[in-house]
């Protein structure tokens, strides 16, 4: 009885593990999906090239939408790492392997664009307020197009589409979950790129489709009771 029952509080524990891996997972998502709907709703916009254009980028408006948008980022390859636990032992798992690789190199390329844009254009923008010279916004293109930070942003973009459709596979091949439970989130990420060149209403759009895309992730991915 002592050795079946060392097994049972083993197994007991094994579940509960799980179980919390699952919830931080969901939570992750949902926050995440969340954040990235805040992001371009909060975001300010106008002419960039104008002193209108610097009020919007040199306020607290500005900086809180894109700090909103790179904890979403961090928050995304620990989700990967819980949905890679929740399909373990299925067909989904090589995927869901592949996704918590391009996550964490997305996430880890994109950071760094991010804060260009969240602090060194705010800081750009707060100095050609001062001088009443729109001329100092010449140097955000330089932040966001110079050739390192292009391509930094553009493959990490690239690698987070990869992470949308892997995680799709993932779910769908797994056969735990349904089947499409993983399709908005990839269409959420493969048009985060495009949803750049788009306008103001548009990105919005694009936020609350991340917001679903990551809820309905989230969703499928809850933990569930035993008897269920």
């Amino acid at each position: 009885m002592t050795w079946f029952g060392g097994i049972e509080a083993v197994e007991q524990i094994t579940q509960a593990d799980r179980t919390f891996s699952t919830i931080n997972t969901t939570m992750a998502l949902a926050v995440a999906g969340l954040l990235f709907a805040v992001y371009p709703a909060l975001r300010p916009y106008s002419d960039e090239t104008t002193l209108e254009g610097a009020t919007a980028m040199a306020s607290s408006a500005w900086t809180a939408a894109h700090v909103a948008a790179m904890i979403g980022f961090v928050l995304l390859p620990p989700a990967m790492l819980g949905l890679r636990a929740a399909v373990s032992g299925t067909a989904g798992r090589g995927p869901a392997s592949a996704a918590v690789v391009t996550a964490y190199l997305g996430a880890g390329l994109t950071l760094p664009y991010y804060g260009g844009e969240t602090f060194g254009i705010n800081a750009l923008s707060v100095e050609a307020l001062e001088r009443r010279d729109a001329s100092v916004l010449t140097g955000a293109e330089n932040i966001r197009l110079d050739l390192v930070p292009a391509t930094f942003f553009g493959a990490g973009m690239l690698l987070l589409a990869a992470t949308g459709v892997l995680t799709a596979i993932a779910v769908r091949r797994s056969g735990r979950f349904a089947a499409w439970a993983g399709v908005p989130f990839a269409v959420a990420m493969v048009l985060f790129l495009p949803q750049f060149f788009g306008p103001s209403a548009g990105r919005i759009g694009h936020g609350l489709l991340m917001a679903a895309g990551f809820g309905v992730l989230a969703w499928a991915l809850r933990p569930r009771s035993a008897t269920a």
